[in-house]
């Protein structure tokens, strides 16, 4: 074998790697102009006047993007409905409050706030009209970072709308819910959405140009080097 040919098998699989790299790095920079998009929409939501809260006509375009939308909606609190989803935050282990709320033509389920363990089942929901405003929240099915929801023991990790729905015999339910704004200092304590984006993706774009440049640069030197 020439020594021609030993020396194009390296240049094609160090050319291969870096296109793969630069391409790597190229997707980086369209996730952190996507990212950054998505955080200046959510901000622009997050500052909006409440809108009405989604009606059934409107229940099959719900999506992803209408997350962290400022909404409002009156009507009466389901008694005895409470259900309760395990959460930890600054204040310490608990739970969010989730409870049915009836507008007159369908249900939502609204996130009351968050209790502490003691303060379980303490706070029964308000009595009379109430209305909400709040923050629509995607449902989050299945359960938590390795925990099933437990219907069947009423044991909850995620806000899983249709499933909570199922066990508190619900029907015509809104598939999305809604953390309520903070409402004083009692509990449940409403208001602590997290409204969070990690924007790594400049980091990561200039790890895979690095590479990029290395490989180029190691690739450049080897062939110099055999051209000695």
């Amino acid at each position: 074998m020439s020594l021609a040919r030993v020396r194009v098998l390296p240049l094609a699989l160090g050319a291969v790697a870096i296109a793969l790299l630069i391409a790597l790095g190229v997707w980086q920079v369209e996730r952190r102009a996507w990212k950054l998009s998505l955080i200046a929409q959510v901000e622009r939501r997050l500052a909006a006047a409440p809108i009405a809260a989604p009606g059934p006509a409107v229940w099959p375009t719900i999506s992803k993007d209408d997350a962290y939308t400022r909404v409002a909606v009156v009507g009466h609190y389901r008694p005895n409905a409470d259900t309760y989803t395990q959460a930890a935050n600054e204040y310490g282990s608990g739970y969010w409050v989730l409870t049915p709320l009836d507008t007159g033509g369908w249900t939502l389920l609204v996130n009351r706030g968050f209790v502490l363990s003691a303060e379980r089942g303490r706070h029964p929901a308000p009595t009379g009209e109430q209305r909400v405003t709040g923050l629509l929240r995607i449902t989050e099915p299945g359960g938590g970072f390795l925990r099933s929801n437990d219907p069947a023991a009423d044991r909850w990790y995620s806000r899983d709308v249709s499933a909570i729905a199922a066990k508190r015999g619900l029907a015509h339910v809104a598939p999305y819910f809604i953390d309520a704004d903070a409402r004083g200092s009692g509990w449940p304590r409403g208001g602590l959405t997290v409204v969070r984006f990690p924007n790594n993706h400049l980091v990561y774009a200039l790890t895979w140009f690095g590479l990029a440049a290395l490989v180029a640069f190691l690739l450049a030197r080897s062939l110099r080097n055999d051209a000695d």
